[in-house]
C-alpha cells in the first residue's frame, strides 16, 4: 500500500488533523511553484533554497522549512510509536509534538493541536488501518525500514537550512 504523506493523516480518522493537512499541502504547493517556476535553477531543493535565497520576496523557502518540521514531527511520533510499545499513539505524538514543535507555536495553536492528539484513535484501530489485514509484524519491519529513510531526509534538509541560516527546523 502507497500513501502519500499529506494523506497520512486521514488514517487518523474524522479529519482530526485537516488544519495539518491543509498546512502540509500549501507547503508543498509553495515548494512546488518555486520548482516549476524556475526549473533550470531548482534541480534539487538545495539549488532551489540557494537561488531562492538571492530574491528579495521568499516564499518556497519557509514553505520548505515548515514542511521539513512536518516531516521530523511524523518521523519523530512514528518512532515513539515504535520504540514503547505499551503506549497509546496520543502520548507518542504528545512527546513528538514537545519536542518538535511546540516552541513553534502560539498558545492559540499549542491548544487546538493539543485537543487534537487527544483524539488519535486507539493504537490498536490505527495499526489494523495500516496494516489493512495484513501482518502487523510485517508492517513493523517496512515501517522502521521507511522511519530509517524519512529521518535521514530530515537530518539532511534540517541541517542544510540551518547551516546555510535559512531557517531552523
Amino acid at each position: 500500500m502507497r500513501i502519500r504523506s499529506s494523506q497520512f493523516l486521514d488514517l487518523f480518522g474524522s479529519g482530526i488533523f485537516g488544519f495539518v493537512q491543509s498546512d502540509l499541502r500549501s507547503n508543498i504547493a509553495g515548494v512546488r511553484a518555486r520548482a516549476e517556476a524556475t526549473p533550470e535553477m531548482s534541480g534539487t531543493l538545495e539549488d532551489l533554497v540557494r537561488n531562492e535565497a538571492n530574491e528579495p520576496q521568499k516564499h518556497a523557502i519557509p514553505c520548505l522549512v515548515r514542511l521539513v518540521r512536518g516531516l521530523s514531527f511524523t518521523c519523530h511520533a512514528l518512532q515513539n510509536m515504535q520504540s514503547d510499545t505499551s503506549a497509546e499513539l496520543y502520548v507518542c505524538f504528545k512527546r513528538s509534538y514537545d519536542t518538535v514543535l511546540k516552541h513553534h507555536h502560539s498558545f492559540l495553536i499549542r491548544s487546538v493541536v493539543s485537543l487534537a492528539i487527544r483524539a488519535i484513535p486507539r493504537r490498536a484501530d490505527f495499526y489494523a488501518c495500516l496494516a489493512q489485514g495484513g501482518s502487523v509484524e510485517k508492517l513493523d519491519e517496512e515501517l522502521a525500514k521507511w522511519l530509517v529513510g524519512l529521518s535521514d531526509i530530515v537530518e539532511h534538509a534540517s541541517t542544510f537550512l540551518a547551516d546555510g541560516g535559512y531557517g531552523k527546523v
